[in-house]
C-alpha cells in the first residue's frame, strides 16, 4: 500500500466511490449519502440505501449541528498532530444520523449527554480523516 493510499482512506474502495465524503472533509464540509427514495441521510457510506436497498443515492452537505449522545476519552495513543487526551463521541446529527466523531477543545468534565455540538470546519480542513466537533457555545 502506498503512502498516498494511507493518507486518503476509502478512495480506492472497490465497490463504490466514497470520494465525495473524503473530499468534503478536506474542504471542511460534512457530506453524507442521501436516499432519494426516502429523503433520509445515511452514514457510513454504502453502495445501496439502508432504507430501501436501492442505488438511488446522492451526496449532500449536512448542517453540522448535532447532539452529544455518548463519549469516551483515550488517554494513550492519539493520531499524530492531535492533543491528548483524545475525546471520541457518538453524536446524533440534526439530519437523524448517528456518527462517531472527535471532539476538540473540550475536557471530559465539560461534557453532558444532550449538549449541542457544531462541526469544526476549520479543523476538518486541517485534518481531513475524521469529522471534528466542539461544543456549540
Amino acid at each position: 500500500m502506498t503512502a498516498a493510499a494511507i493518507d486518503r482512506p476509502g478512495r480506492g474502495y472497490r465497490y463504490f466511490d466514497t470520494s465525495p465524503y473524503w473530499d468534503g472533509l478536506e474542504s471542511g464540509r460534512l457530506v453524507l449519502q442521501y436516499c432519494c427514495d426516502t429523503g433520509r441521510f445515511q452514514h457510513f457510506p454504502r453502495p445501496v440505501s439502508v432504507y430501501t436497498g436501492s442505488r438511488n443515492l446522492a451526496w449532500r452537505e449536512v448542517s453540522g449541528s448535532a447532539t452529544l449522545t455518548a463519549w469516551t476519552v483515550a488517554r494513550t495513543v492519539a493520531p499524530a498532530g492531535t492533543q491528548e487526551p483524545l475525546v471520541q463521541a457518538l453524536v446524533d446529527l440534526d439530519e437523524r444520523v448517528r456518527m462517531l466523531v472527535l471532539l476538540a477543545s473540550v475536557t471530559h468534565s465539560d461534557l453532558r449527554a444532550g449538549q449541542r455540538l457544531r462541526v469544526r470546519r476549520d479543523l476538518m480542513a486541517e485534518r481531513p480523516r475524521v469529522p471534528i466537533f466542539s461544543l456549540d457555545r
